[in-house]
């Protein structure tokens, strides 16, 4: 996810001033729906009869937006409906931005929430920006005429959003929504068993659910995975399960593609650029040609040379790899 807040941070407001800044994103979305009462291209999103949860404010605001950027889509074809469409605009964006304030005035609710909800499958610097959207949502359905403080009302959208996408995000196995909310319920069921000290099965938590025992053990088991890259701890450096089970003695693949490769590229830039000697000293040196590395005295006793030879030989051809610029650090 892209960063939602670029570091700018808000005073945390009083109530009198959550009241005023609620009743000010009110005013402009009525200048925003009265901007668009001639554009009758619109009428059908805004008179669209809501169901359920569309039945709120929040509805009424989400088909409102909807129908500023469709009169603006519109407007780019049929200049008659520009000046409508400028004014709405105008209007929406100026709520928009009243409502990023009032939200962000409580950031410290995303981070609490984050760092209460955070565990090892996503971190806090995540859920604190998914606490940020529950902040939007909240400035979205706030209705200062009600007597209660915003950051009462927006802790739950906050906490709601963080959980939610723990739920889908932060497991192994995703579920899909509705089996969240399966899953949610089940879970509930068995902390009040839990609570009780009661005995219980997976039937009588399926049952109170609302779902079948089937699916309820599939649900259970399924959001109970464990990762093997997921850290045991919460400590620095800490071991996964799959660090656990895997042989620390085992030669990387990768690592032996690497070594493989630098050592081709070592030895094609001795054969034809240094001479006999010198190819000699570097390949015994480094261990090249796969024996291991000799020390300058090793070295000279096999090549019957002093030790300071040696190295004056080595350190030429060094020289002249490096300044050829054919060795490409492959020599270590």
């Amino acid at each position: 996810m892209g960063t939602l807040v670029h570091n700018q941070i808000f005073r945390e407001l009083t109530a009198k001033e959550e009241v005023t800044l609620g009743r000010a994103i009110r005013d402009s979305e009525e200048r925003a729906l009265r901007a668009l009462e001639d554009v009758t291209q619109v009428r059908h999103i805004l008179g669209r009869t809501p169901s359920g949860r569309y039945r709120t404010h929040a509805g009424l605001v989400d088909r409102l937006e909807e129908a500023v950027h469709e009169a603006w889509r519109l407007s780019e074809t049929d200049r008659s409906l520009r000046a409508s469409a400028r004014a709405a605009m105008a209007a929406w964006n100026e709520a928009d931005a009243l409502r990023w304030k009032l939200a962000m005035s409580q950031q410290r609710i995303a981070f609490h929430e984050a760092r209460k909800l955070g565990g090892k499958m996503m971190d806090r610097a995540d859920l604190a920006q998914e606490g940020y959207l529950g902040l939007l949502r909240a400035a979205k359905r706030f209705d200062p005429e009600r007597g209660l403080r915003f950051s009462t009302y927006a802790r739950w959208w906050v906490r709601a959003q963080i959980t939610r996408a723990i739920d889908q995000n932060g497991r192994v196995v995703r579920l899909p929504g509705a089996a969240v909310e399966q899953l949610r319920n089940l879970r509930k069921a068995q902390l009040d068993h839990d609570r009780i000290g009661g005995e219980y099965t997976v039937a009588d938590l399926a049952a109170e659910a609302g779902v079948d025992a089937e699916r309820a053990e599939f649900l259970l088991s399924r959001g109970d995975a464990v990762s093997l890259d997921e850290p045991m701890d919460d400590s620095a450096g800490a071991r996964t399960p799959g660090m656990q089970l895997a042989d620390e003695d085992a030669v990387d693949p990768l690592d032996e593609v690497i070594r493989g490769e630098a050592a081709r590229r070592a030895m094609s830039a001795l054969d034809s650029e240094l001479d006999e000697r010198q190819r000699t000293v570097l390949s015994s040196r480094y261990g090249l040609r796969g024996d291991d590395p000799l020390s300058l005295a090793e070295v000279g006793r096999r090549m019957s040379l002093s030790r300071e030879r040696v190295r004056q030989l080595e350190k030429e051809a060094l020289r002249r790899l490096r300044d050829r610029a054919m060795l490409q650090d492959a020599v270590v």
